[in-house]
């Protein structure tokens, strides 16, 4: 194993190790294990993590440089070298995606008779087609806005398309003039070209259709060029809880703020003439770095639409369907069953229908009486949102803690919260200064022998469109040493509980992170004594420094650790006489790898195993509320320790390997001998369908 030189620093950079993870979606669309529309999904991805990349995280550090704020983290850079770096990877990374969409998908696509035209590619018949489509679908809604000096640059929204078009009139050729069309969000960004069932296959960029048709906004001027731009600003939301009497009115008002935040990088056709560039990036006051020339359609996450437009069946996934266990198939009483067993599901291979049905059953249910519920992210069509506001209808008590602050879902859940109330659910928004970020409900039931508890926790959101594409746990269960205390967790994030208790649950911000501090020690205690130690975890993210540091110390032990990291990884294995005995692994493949587990070895006593909401990043551990629950139940334990996560450390096909110089490298086997865990996973789900 490669050791570190004096210079280099003990962990990787946060923000070069996401462009990695980025860079290894751009593989999945590069590579030829995917069909080929499922590779179009891939690079659109590329560009909605982009945005957000930029939107938060490079806003963030554009501000600190302006702000004269060059503090060295703990990665070794001060802010301006991570920016600088970031910039330059991130021009490469754009580059190849826009290499691999003309020079490998383009190609494959119209080998398929898949056909993207550019405007001088039409056929007759297309032209005179699109010619009408123009003038009665799209000229009436488009707003020309011209460029006035004695006027203000007009506010240019957030991520919004737009046409930078350089005139001239016709009279007085010598004078130059630019002006932007705006693009309303309703127009559809592809368009299938014609109404024939041949046409059908071939597309157009809504983009390169008002290029062409330019010239039709401004009669009496020539229009000598037209590009397309799109502008991306700080979009990071900033509220001050503890002045802040309204909530939900403040963050309203700052997302309102937020379409106008600074501009941190635009996007633009390129070839664009300096004579119409020069005045955009003046007005914006954006340096030439942060300018992206790209050699094709702007925005390639519009790729996913294509994605839905195209029924080709061949060309995408088999279409798979979950398992639904046979003991919470179409039962009456979902709690009886429940009562007698707890049950680990794991999604999309089991599928989330279990779930909805918990809450759906507790809707109708006379016996139940109330109801709790975190809501982070839901789908726009939501059963379960429909099930708590049928249950309030139904006379039960019901309170949902809605997270105002989930990113880039805010308004969504604003609105989901007024829905809510307008529905008699009592609805709450958790503690100050925290996100909360934990996926649990609670169902008080009247039975017989007095009340009864039954609770879901889980990796995921309640969101049934995303349990179909993320991979995630959820446990059901009547265990009151479990129940009693999601109840005492609902009471912290409602009432004025600041300092709780549990023994089950691990909770940040209390003592999750504490804890896991004393596992990993433990760990490092009985390798020292010469005893077995293992850790093996699987999270979203690794990021804490105290706990990566708590990670070397115990690999230095002896400890065995395997860590599966989907994207942003900050240790540094396989150093030698630091991180030897440490090996990082990243998974992807048809699903978003989600789920978090959390496995230590425990030697002489029974392993420890939790699942949970939390990655290990400080915002996780000191800045939300999350909840991870431990596998009590012998046969859920000893699922999970024998079949699942065995299962995730043998795939060699979806799984990069990282190296101490902070690259990834695929796992090297013959393509016989490659496997998938997602691939068995899916097969075993099948396997048990009636």
């Amino acid at each position: 194993m490669k050791e570190l030189n004096e210079k280099t620093p003990q962990y990787i950079n946060r923000e070069l190790s996401w462009l990695a993870f980025n860079r290894r979606v751009l593989d999945q669309a590069q590579g030829m294990e995917y069909p080929l529309l499922e590779r179009l999904k891939y690079l659109s991805f590329v560009s909605s993590n982009l945005d957000e990349f930029f939107e938060i995280r490079v806003a963030g550090m554009m501000q600190q440089v302006d702000s004269n704020i060059e503090q060295q983290d703990f990665h070794g850079l001060n802010t301006k070298e991570q920016l600088d770096l970031v910039i330059q990877e991130a021009h490469q990374l754009v580059t190849d995606q826009y290499n691999c969409w003309q020079n490998q998908l383009l190609p494959l696509l119209k080998q398929e008779k898949i056909i993207f035209k550019e405007a001088n590619e039409l056929t007759q018949e297309e032209n005179v087609w699109l010619k009408e489509y123009f003038e009665e679908e799209i000229f009436p809604v488009l707003t020309p806005l011209a460029i006035d000096p004695q006027q203000p640059f007009p506010q240019l929204a957030n991520k919004a398309l737009y046409i930078l078009v350089l005139l001239k009139e016709k009279e007085h050729e010598e004078k130059n003039f630019i002006a932007v069309i705006a693009v309303p969000r309703i127009l559809p960004r592809v368009i299938s070209l014609g109404k024939n069932k041949h046409a059908k296959t071939s597309y157009i960029f809504l983009s390169e259709v008002l290029r062409h048709y330019a010239y039709k906004l401004f009669p009496g001027f020539l229009v000598m060029g037209a590009w397309e731009f799109r502008i991306t600003r700080n979009s990071d939301l900033y509220i001050n809880e503890e002045e802040t009497e309204n909530l939900l009115d403040k963050i309203e008002e700052e997302l309102y703020n937020l379409r106008k935040g600074a501009a941190v990088r635009i996007e633009i056709r390129k070839g664009v003439d300096p004579k119409a560039l020069d005045p955009l990036i003046n007005a914006i006051h954006l340096k030439k770095e942060y300018i992206f020339f790209i050699d094709g359609p702007l925005n390639l996450l519009r790729l996913f639409s294509v994605y839905e437009l195209i029924d080709r069946p061949e060309l995408k996934f088999p279409a798979f369907q979950g398992h639904i266990p046979s003991a919470l198939n179409k039962v009456e009483n979902i709690f009886e069953v429940i009562k007698q067993e707890d049950f680990l599901l794991h999604h999309p291979y089991d599928s989330f229908v279990p779930v909805v049905n918990f809450l759906q059953k507790a809707a109708k249910d006379p016996k139940v009486f109330a109801i709790k519920q975190t809501l982070y992210r839901t789908s726009g069509d939501s059963a379960i949102v429909d099930a708590l506001k049928e249950a309030s209808k139904n006379g039960k008590q019901v309170t949902t803690l809605i997270e105002l602050k989930a990113r880039f879902d805010e308004e969504n859940n604003i609105e989901r919260a007024k829905e809510l109330e307008e529905a008699g659910v009592h609805v709450v928004y958790g503690m100050p200064g925290l996100k909360t970020h934990c996926k649990c409900c609670l169902i008080v039931r009247r039975e017989k022998e007095g009340l009864r508890q039954y609770a879901h926790l889980g990796t995921g959101n309640y969101n049934s469109v995303t349990a179909r594409t993320y991979t995630d746990f959820s446990l059901l269960t009547a265990n009151t040493e479990i129940t009693d205390e999601v109840a005492a967790l609902f009471n912290t994030l409602t009432g004025f509980t600041r300092s709780p208790k549990f023994k089950s649950l691990l909770l940040s911000p209390f003592n999750l992170h504490q804890k896991i501090q004393e596992f990993i020690f433990n760990e490092a205690k009985n390798a020292q004594k010469g005893h077995p130690a293992r850790i093996i975890i699987k999270l979203n993210n690794l990021v804490d420094e105290e706990t990566i540091n708590s990670l070397y110390q115990a690999s230095q032990a002896g400890v065995k650790i395997d860590l599966i990291i989907r994207s942003i990884c900050s240790l540094r294995p396989g150093v030698k006489g630091m991180s030897e005995n440490i090996t990082v692994r990243s998974l992807l493949g048809r699903f978003l790898e989600h789920s978090r587990i959390y496995y230590f070895e425990n030697h002489e006593n029974d392993p420890i195993v939790y699942v949970g909401s939390a990655d290990w990043m400080p915002r996780n551990f000191f800045r939300r509320v999350e909840v991870i629950v431990p596998l009590e139940n012998p046969i859920l334990k000893s699922r999970m320790i024998n079949e699942i996560i065995p299962i995730f450390l043998k795939d060699t096909q979806g799984t990069q390997l990282l190296k101490p110089n902070g690259t990834y490298v695929p796992i090297s086997v013959n393509d016989k001998h490659k496997f998938s865990a997602q691939d068995y996973f899916m097969h075993h789900a099948s396997s048990l369908q009636p």
